[in-house]
């Protein structure tokens, strides 16, 4: 049986997928995003701001190393994946790490209280979320009136010379690259693909939006390869 999944998002068959690539995922990653992937890290950081004692939800946070980035700052991080796989990595990685929990949990139906967190965050994982829009909803639920939102994400470069190399890159060199580093090239496949079909910088704006976040802005990283979005929750 395969373990590709389709972009149906299926989240039992996504997070198998993930579990699978757990060991070797942040070491691909670099290789992938030609170490780009670490400057992402540290723009994502710097939106979210973190401040000690605030409470921070990283949603999609694999083997934690966003959480850990966002945990030296002195806030307490919760860092949620629904990847078994993914959870156990970074437990053994952040042992002794004291302001970061591992939470297992589904992005559309949050184990957390209303109001619980002075941020929420997610990376490169809003678009493997089987109902992107519920996750986006559920993520202002669970954050203080006041409290923000950070996502970084892949999307849709704006200068056309580029957007075609960067499809071309994806289609044909990203492939040969993941057979040799990755434990799992189908998964990558999948990865690929939701990178191609996912919206643009607008578009997510847009949902944003109709979640009930305000204030939405967005900027590109590496010339739209990437972009952050960051919103405020409504004061009560």
């Amino acid at each position: 049986m395969s373990n590709k999944a389709d972009l149906d998002k299926q989240p039992a068959q996504v997070s198998a997928m993930f579990d699978q690539v757990s060991d070797k995922y942040d070491l691909t990653n670099d290789v992938l995003s030609v170490g780009n992937d670490r400057l992402w890290r540290i723009a994502t950081t710097r939106a979210v701001a973190p401040t000690p004692g605030e409470r921070i939800l990283d949603l999609a946070a694999g083997t934690g190393t966003s959480s850990a980035s966002l945990a030296r700052s002195g806030a307490f991080v919760v860092a949620a994946d629904f990847s078994p796989g993914m959870i156990a990595v970074g437990r053994r990685r952040y042992a002794g790490v004291p302001n970061i929990e591992f939470v297992e949990a589904d992005a559309t139906a949050l184990p957390f209280e209303d109001d619980e967190f002075d941020a929420v965050t997610i990376s490169f994982g809003l678009r493997n979320v089987v109902d992107p829009q519920k996750a986006l909803t559920e993520m202002l639920r669970v954050t203080r009136p006041g409290g923000r939102i950070v996502i970084c994400e892949f999307s849709t470069p704006p200068f056309a010379p580029l957007r075609a190399a960067y499809n071309l890159y994806i289609a044909k060199i990203m492939p040969a690259i993941v057979r040799l580093v990755s434990s799992n090239s189908e998964a990558y496949d999948y990865l690929n693909d939701s990178i191609r079909a996912w919206p643009d910088q607008k578009r997510l704006a847009g949902w944003l939006r109709e979640a009930g976040w305000r204030s939405v802005r967005y900027r590109n990283l590496t010339a739209g390869i990437a972009a952050l979005h960051h919103a405020v929750k409504p004061q009560q």
